[in-house]
Protein backbone atom coordinates (compact mmCIF):
# COMPACT_ATOMS: atom_id res chain seq x y z
CA UNK A 1 0.00 0.00 0.00
CA UNK A 2 3.00 2.26 0.72
CA UNK A 3 4.20 1.84 -2.55
CA UNK A 4 0.96 2.41 -4.36
CA UNK A 5 1.12 5.96 -2.56
CA UNK A 6 4.51 7.18 -4.44
CA UNK A 7 2.47 6.34 -7.53
CA UNK A 8 -0.63 8.58 -6.45
CA UNK A 9 1.59 11.60 -5.25
CA UNK A 10 3.31 10.89 -8.72
CA UNK A 11 -0.06 11.24 -10.51
CA UNK A 12 -0.92 14.07 -8.52
CA UNK A 13 2.26 16.10 -9.62
CA UNK A 14 1.98 15.04 -13.65
CA UNK A 15 -1.82 15.82 -13.30
CA UNK A 16 -1.23 19.27 -11.64
CA UNK A 17 1.47 20.00 -14.22
CA UNK A 18 -1.36 19.54 -17.01
CA UNK A 19 -4.04 21.50 -15.28
CA UNK A 20 -2.61 24.80 -16.43
CA UNK A 21 -1.97 24.56 -20.08
CA UNK A 22 -5.30 22.80 -20.30
CA UNK A 23 -7.44 25.91 -19.00
CA UNK A 24 -5.32 28.39 -20.95
CA UNK A 25 -5.96 26.19 -23.99
CA UNK A 26 -9.76 25.79 -23.37
CA UNK A 27 -9.79 30.10 -22.16
CA UNK A 28 -7.91 30.90 -25.04
CA UNK A 29 -9.57 28.34 -27.19
CA UNK A 30 -6.22 27.53 -28.86
CA UNK A 31 -3.05 25.71 -27.88
CA UNK A 32 0.46 26.78 -29.33
CA UNK A 33 2.32 23.63 -28.67
CA UNK A 34 2.90 21.46 -31.52
CA UNK A 35 0.71 19.47 -33.22
CA UNK A 36 2.87 16.18 -33.31
CA UNK A 37 3.65 16.62 -29.84
CA UNK A 38 -0.02 16.64 -28.88
CA UNK A 39 -0.74 13.80 -31.80
CA UNK A 40 2.06 11.82 -29.89
CA UNK A 41 1.24 12.87 -26.21
CA UNK A 42 -2.73 12.21 -27.05
CA UNK A 43 -1.74 8.67 -28.79
CA UNK A 44 0.53 7.19 -26.23
CA UNK A 45 -1.95 8.05 -23.39
CA UNK A 46 -5.00 6.49 -24.64
CA UNK A 47 -2.63 3.26 -25.59
CA UNK A 48 -1.34 3.19 -22.30
CA UNK A 49 -4.90 3.86 -20.69
CA UNK A 50 -5.53 0.46 -22.18
CA UNK A 51 -2.34 -1.25 -21.52
CA UNK A 52 -3.19 -0.14 -17.90
CA UNK A 53 -6.38 -1.41 -17.38
CA UNK A 54 -5.33 -4.48 -19.26
CA UNK A 55 -2.85 -4.79 -16.10
CA UNK A 56 -5.11 -3.59 -13.74
CA UNK A 57 -3.17 -1.00 -12.55
CA UNK A 58 -5.41 1.67 -11.21
CA UNK A 59 -2.88 4.91 -11.04
CA UNK A 60 -2.08 4.26 -14.40
CA UNK A 61 -5.51 3.97 -15.21
CA UNK A 62 -6.57 7.05 -13.68
CA UNK A 63 -3.45 8.65 -14.68
CA UNK A 64 -3.21 7.86 -18.21
CA UNK A 65 -7.27 8.46 -18.28
CA UNK A 66 -6.64 11.99 -17.42
CA UNK A 67 -3.69 12.92 -19.48
CA UNK A 68 -5.55 11.51 -22.49
CA UNK A 69 -9.04 13.63 -21.96
CA UNK A 70 -6.53 16.98 -21.23
CA UNK A 71 -4.43 16.35 -24.33
CA UNK A 72 -7.19 15.71 -26.16
CA UNK A 73 -8.43 19.09 -25.66
CA UNK A 74 -5.37 20.55 -26.33
CA UNK A 75 -5.55 18.39 -29.87
CA UNK A 76 -9.45 19.58 -30.27
CA UNK A 77 -8.64 23.08 -30.01
CA UNK A 78 -5.43 23.08 -31.95
CA UNK A 79 -7.32 21.12 -34.83
CA UNK A 80 -10.54 23.56 -34.20
CA UNK A 81 -9.53 26.52 -32.29
CA UNK A 82 -11.83 29.33 -32.00
CA UNK A 83 -12.49 31.63 -33.91
CA UNK A 84 -11.33 35.33 -32.44
CA UNK A 85 -14.63 38.47 -32.26
CA UNK A 86 -12.37 41.16 -33.61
Amino acid sequence: MAVEIIGWVGFAILIAAWIPQTVETVKKGETQLHIAFIIMYFTSSVILTAYSIIVGDTVFIALNALLSLGSGINLFFKLFPRKKND
